[in-house]
């Protein structure tokens, strides 16, 4: 199931036009979620914050994945930086840096391993797992913000949108 109620000219198109309309799909699976996930990495020219929102097993790590593959690097590589705050990886077309916020204490943990820096540098895309734990360092502008609802076992609803700026 695809919602593109303003992208008409390009229906497959994973990007939401300029007026910000969310593009909503139903993912099946763990397969079809990472393909999600590769179709938006193929509109990304770098410099974009990606902002995961979903509850624990709601897809996060496997929506990255597929951000990973999309740039044409390795999807085995993609694990989740609870413990370690951040993974990076190197693919043909830009670096990715990996954070997740979830056992972050408030925005300071973040500042303190240079997240302010990773946002300078050029030809990245930076992702966080549970931003809403460091909502007040994310930039709004070249901002995606991605939702993941479970919806079942294998099923989940999957909302990419542009943040308001």
């Amino acid at each position: 199931m695809v919602t593109r109620a303003a992208n008409r000219e390009h229906p497959h198109s994973c990007r939401p036009p300029l007026s910000s309309t969310p593009v909503t799909r139903t993912s099946h699976s763990v397969a079809e979620t990472e393909a999600i996930a590769a179709e938006l990495a193929r509109t990304l020219s770098g410099g974009e914050v990606i902002a995961l929102y979903g509850d624990l097993g709601a897809g996060k790590t496997q929506f990255t994945r597929g951000l990973v593959k999309g740039f044409g690097g390795d999807g085995h590589a993609v694990s989740s930086p609870t413990f370690v705050l951040l993974n990076v990886y190197e693919t043909p077309r830009m670096r990715v840096f990996h954070l997740d916020a979830y056992r972050v204490h408030g925005a300071e943990d973040f500042e303190a391993i240079g997240f302010g820096e990773l946002l300078e540098q050029g030809g990245v895309v930076v992702v966080v797992e549970w931003p809403n734990r460091v909502e007040a360092l994310l930039p709004r502008e070249k901002r995606i913000n991605v939702h993941l609802e479970t919806l079942s076992p294998t099923d989940r609803r999957v909302r990419v949108e542009h943040a308001p700026v």
